[in-house]
């Protein structure tokens, strides 16, 4: 099974437009991204995808492999598809272009878990809740699962309704997918569903269409880069350490 990571980098952005080339500690975030991912012990390649010159470039200035795609894709998931035409490979790992602390590790988990599975499902990873408030936190996609570890939901809203007990838990969606290579193509083919517009969340196209999603519990919580003032908090977690 050959694993492709692949890195979608959008120059266009409501909140952050050219996010992917902003500095943090001197180097874009995309490299940043880049390298962590590199760190992984079982992908194969890894690929930046994005729709710009600027990005293909400084991509490419810095070693990495870069492919242009098409500029209307509507998600991150679109765009691994187009890869995945281009690119050979079984297994595609989506990982986000703006979360420059990323862990490898996680990734390689996705990877493993896609080996043990005969490769034809979808994985994705989980985390608990540890600030309370992130329940309620419309941007914090919650996910419920079966007592297999499958996806049951996703929501925005506080999902399971706690009525009864006094210290459940809650899990959050990291969003770091991975698709085998007909799973990808047939999700991206299927058209937007009832629960995904109402959410606004793509995965729940997924469940909705009878495939099955695979979550990992993992301690990495992900932190992303939505805002020009993002890059100070991640600046202050580096620390001075040698990420890149």
């Amino acid at each position: 099974m050959k694993a492709i990571g692949v890195i979608p980098a959008r120059y266009g952005s409501t909140r952050f437009p050219g996010k992917p080339l902003a500095l943090i500690n001197g180097k874009p975030m995309i490299e940043h991204v880049y390298r962590r991912v590199m760190q992984s012990e079982e992908l194969e390649q890894v690929v930046i995808a994005t729709d710009d010159e600027r990005i293909k470039k400084a991509a490419e200035k810095f070693g990495a492999m870069a492919v242009m795609t098409r500029s209307d894709h509507m998600s991150g998931s679109d765009r691994i598809s187009e890869v995945s035409k281009i690119v050979e490979g079984d297994f595609f790992v989506n990982i986000q272009g703006d979360e420059p602390l990323i862990s490898p590790l996680l990734i390689d988990e996705l990877v493993r878990e896609a080996r043990m599975t005969n490769n034809d499902i979808a994985i994705t990873a989980m985390t608990e809740i540890v600030n309370k408030e992130e329940v309620d936190d419309p941007n914090i996609v919650k996910v419920v699962t079966d007592q297999l570890g499958y996806a049951l939901f996703f929501s925005r809203k506080g999902i399971p309704y706690n009525r009864t007990e006094k210290d459940a838990a809650y899990y959050k969606h990291i969003g770091l997918y991975g698709f085998p290579r007909a799973v990808l193509h047939g999700f991206v083919d299927l058209p937007p569903s009832q629960y995904e517009k109402i959410e606004m969340l793509e995965q729940l196209r997924l469940l909705e269409n009878g495939y099955r999603i695979k979550m990992i519990k993992t301690d990495y919580d992900a932190v992303g880069v939505d805002t020009p003032e993002d890059i100070e908090k991640v600046e202050s977690i580096i620390g001075g350490k040698q990420y890149v």
